[in-house]
């Protein structure tokens, strides 16, 4: 199969959370234990640092790889999901995995993944794992693709473990309240492996003490760390991710990391792992700014940014998947702004209509319009040189226009 033909295939035929939703969602490890026993156990032939969480664990993972590649290792990195190519969420040192290495191991374990059923997600952290055990990366930064005690990425027993912080999403999967989520959030602590909590939250502090005291892990809060470090990931967020990656850092044992290599790859993020869709400005005049913070938590702080941004008038380009809470969300957003109303281009993206008919009941007006494109095509018409564009609600959106 060609590098499209397979990853057609990969899509078509496995049920992807991205596209799907919850019929992806796999409720036990049975088939990536059964992969990774096939693929001769990948994970155990390197070092890992495992990131999970609401908010932020995207941006950690790659100040955590930035630091370390500043430090002169070979760094692997996973995350999930991509922005444009597929290739991005398997890194090595923030070069993409080759597309023919995808094409040849999905042909070659091609009826061991019909026969086992195997989700994409699945698939994907076989690979990525497969391929980080072959070119003997030092360490890899791994990023928990949903959750965390049920995540695929959870076979893995890492030298730190990371929990961002805990918010209100994919309660469908993980739970209602903060601490049904922090508890399948704490499911990547291991035993006698220290983990970090990135912010100290009254309502599920004690999920992750007791978790830590039942597995005997040293437990840090990094959020108690006064000091400021400075990154070149733009957005008021990334202070808190960064006191969380440096943590995390500190806790590593068996690896030489300088005060220089830390304030270095802090700077350097974007150049070292070519991070993208983070408060990213795209242009200015007028200035268009994209984030891919997508619920309730995530996006209370990029709008907050937003009121800070000096502007005549503000367009918003709006998209989001189905499974949003709306009401939850909406109450966020200005009722001053400019709305357009549009779909992400993926199977379970929110039909404009339905979007611009909720927001009209939370006083949000514009025009919908039928793609992403469409919609950010005639902000920047609209807008003029004094006028700032946000583009965002989903990773979707984001995606179809940078």
């Amino acid at each position: 199969m060609t590098y499209k033909e397979t990853l057609d295939w990969m899509f078509a035929q496995l049920p992807m959370y991205q596209r799907e939703g919850k019929t992806a969602f796999k409720k036990d490890l049975t088939n990536i234990l059964a992969f990774s026993k096939e693929l001769n156990f990948p994970e155990k032939k390197f070092k890992t640092i495992h990131v999970g969480g609401t908010n932020g664990k995207g941006s950690t993972s790659h100040m955590l790889a930035s630091i370390l590649q500043e430090a002169g290792y070979k760094v692997g990195l996973y995350t999930s999901p991509h922005l444009k190519n597929f290739t991005e969420r398997i890194r090595i040192n923030g070069k993409e995995i080759p597309r023919r290495k995808v094409s040849s191991f999905i042909k070659k374990y091609k009826s061991f993944l019909e026969k086992q059923k195997l989700s994409f997600f699945e698939m994907t952290v076989g690979l990525a794992f497969d391929f980080f055990a072959e070119e003997k990366v030092d360490i890899a930064v791994v990023e928990v693709g949903l959750g965390g005690r049920l995540d695929s990425t959870n076979i893995i027993t890492p030298e730190v473990s990371v929990i961002t912080n805990i918010g209100l999403d994919h309660t469908q999967f993980l739970g209602e309240t903060l601490p049904e989520i922090a508890f399948e959030k704490a499911g990547i602590i291991k035993n006698n492996i220290p983990v970090i909590i990135g912010e100290e939250q009254e309502e599920v502090r004690q999920v992750f003490v007791k978790k830590a005291e039942e597995t005997k892990s040293k437990i840090v809060f990094a959020s108690k760390i006064q000091e400021i470090f400075k990154t070149d990931l733009l957005g008021e967020y990334q202070q808190k991710n960064s006191k969380t990656a440096v943590t995390a850092i500190q806790q590593l044992q068996n690896f030489t990391i300088s005060k220089k290599n830390i304030k270095d790859g802090l700077l350097n993020v974007v150049k070292n792992t070519n991070l993208k869709g983070r408060w990213q400005v795209l242009q200015e005049n007028p200035k268009v700014i994209c984030d891919t913070a997508h619920n309730k938590e995530g996006l209370a702080i990029v709008l907050n940014q937003l009121k800070k941004e000096k502007y005549n008038k503000l367009h918003i380009v709006l998209g989001v998947v189905s499974d949003k809470k709306l009401e939850d969300v909406f109450q966020l957003f200005p009722k001053s702004a400019t709305y357009y109303f549009c779909k992400p281009n993926i199977p379970r993206g929110l039909s404009e209509d339905l979007l611009c008919e909720q927001a009209k009941e939370f006083k949000l007006f514009g025009k919908k319009y039928l793609s992403v494109e469409k919609a950010f095509f005639y902000a920047l018409s609209n807008a003029n040189q004094e006028d700032i564009i946000y583009v965002g609600g989903s990773t979707f959106v984001v995606a179809e226009i940078i």
